[in-house]
């Protein structure tokens, strides 16, 4: 049995002085590389007595980054949004989220003020768990033996942990996930991910073009940075039925009917009515279909659709989902 997850905005938070089993990342996307540090952070605090405990952070620092910079170019695509990471951090077993604010303050902190002040007055941390290439504070002027020199010094272990490679050899990594998802390939990204690719969000309100097509759709706010290829996927729907329901999805702005140029996911279920509006669904990606595109006139973005919707059945037929 899972124990409740406590999040932390700024540290020391009021509960932070428990003993903690620490790591510090991004962890964008979970993936299978991140899991396996999760897992190794859980079991030391489990045989210690100590709290499995990430530090984190948002925005992304290469974000902050360049949009100091005005680069916005460099910023990184988002593979997920802050409550599926939070989600997936506490399904690999952490109790303590530190989530703080990358900031000036922050990318001005000293490697020394970023151990006293985070790790030993923040987080009581007895153990941490970090990459063999880690950097921290400012300019990146901390490293591995700066943390094990400061360790002996405030009492807390240090170890770290190697890359963790695929089936190929190949490490495992944001960078390879979001290049699996900017290209459609969702077996890659499911083969980095250990599961499929999702998104999660709450089922607003559009403007019921759908219904009025014969397609109606949930719609689901997406990060305006997500990582993943805008088109049409084959998709299955968690969270509003005791099983899960099959669909078609097109993530994208719209172009043949909007020109707001707002990223949205509209998602289709096969064979079922339901009342979603504002509930909290899951959506599974399964297979990509094909590039968004703009039609000359709705004729033509029907007889697409129809194509897409028969598409998916047969996916969902020949599969035996």
């Amino acid at each position: 049995m899972k124990k409740s997850l406590t999040l932390y905005r700024h540290l020391p938070g009021p509960r932070s002085q428990r003993e903690s089993a620490v790591t510090i990342g991004n962890f964008d996307g979970v993936h299978l590389g991140h899991q396996a540090i999760l897992s190794q952070v859980e079991h030391r605090a489990r045989e210690r007595g100590f709290t499995p405990t990430v530090m984190t952070f948002a925005p992304h620092p290469r974000a902050f980054f360049a949009r100091r910079a005005q680069r916005t170019e460099l910023i990184p695509t988002q593979i997920n949004s802050l409550r599926d990471r939070l989600t997936a951090l506490k399904n690999c077993g952490m109790e303590q989220i530190a989530l703080l604010r990358f900031n000036q303050a922050l990318a001005d902190m000293s490697a020394q003020d970023f151990i006293t002040q985070l790790l030993v007055r923040g987080l009581n941390t007895r153990w941490l768990l970090v990459g063999e290439d880690f950097r921290f504070g400012q300019k990146r002027s901390g490293d591995i033996e700066h943390l094990r020199t400061a360790g002996v010094q405030y009492g807390f272990e240090v170890e770290t942990l190697a890359d963790v490679p695929d089936s190929q050899g190949q490490r495992i990594s944001s960078s390879q996930l979001r290049t699996a998802l900017a290209v459609g390939s969702l077996e890659r990204a499911a083969e980095l991910l250990g599961r499929p690719y999702s998104i999660s969000g709450h089922v607003v309100h559009g403007q019921k073009l759908g219904r009025s097509i014969g397609y109606p759709t949930l719609n689901i706010r997406v990060p305006d940075h997500c990582a993943l290829r805008s088109g049409i996927y084959v998709v299955r729907a968690h969270g509003l039925a005791q099983q899960p329901l099959n669909g078609v999805a097109s993530l994208g702005v719209r172009p043949t009917v909007t020109h707001a140029g707002r990223l949205l996911l509209e998602v289709h279920l096969f064979d079922c009515s339901i009342d979603a509006y504002g509930k909290l669904t899951c959506i599974e990606f399964l297979q990509f279909l094909r590039d968004e595109e703009k039609f000359p006139d709705l004729p033509t973005m029907i007889a697409a659709i129809d194509n897409d919707a028969r598409s998916a059945r047969d996916y969902f037929a020949f599969h035996g989902l």
